[in-house]
């Protein structure tokens, strides 16, 4: 083959190159902002709970799920991968943000998906914040009673 061919070979090959990862950092950017993804991607981590709403983030990297028996889960982006956790009852503390767009999260059984979490509008950040009532921990919680002194 002539120098020629070589050359018009690699510069596709370097164009196809290109083409590829200016792709892949665009769905990078992405996030989760097409919630038909969320849900396959929930669903497919967890094929037994049906979905009943969905609640994405300002930022689009995180999606609340309300489910069908009023639990709750979450899924969010790490770099190339989705993370999908279902919140068991007990296992959650929320705090609200100053801009009353939002809320911070600790989950007690998962520490990785901590964080503070902003959404569109103050009503979004209302009704995902009910959604977790229902895996509420309050401080009172956490402690347990002093030693010889009854519980009620």
């Amino acid at each position: 083959m002539s120098v020629v061919t070589w050359a018009v070979l690699l510069g596709i090959v370097v164009a196809l190159a290109f083409y590829s990862t200016r792709m892949a950092r665009h769905k990078e950017e992405d996030g989760l902002q097409d919630t038909g993804l969320a849900i396959l991607e929930f669903g497919r981590a967890f094929p037994q709970e049906a979905i009943r709403s969905l609640h994405a983030t300002a930022d689009a990297k995180a999606v609340f799920v309300r489910l069908h028996d009023n639990k709750a889960g979450i899924m969010r982006t790490l770099r190339n991968h989705y993370a999908c956790h279902l919140i068991e009852p007990g296992t959650v503390r929320v705090r609200n943000l100053a801009n009353g767009k939002g809320f911070a999260v600790e989950f007690l059984d998962s520490p990785s998906h901590n964080g503070e979490f902003t959404f569109a509008s103050a009503a979004d950040a209302a009704e995902v914040s009910l959604w977790l009532l229902g895996n509420y921990v309050g401080p009172a919680d956490l402690d347990p009673a002093p030693k010889g002194l009854p519980t009620t």
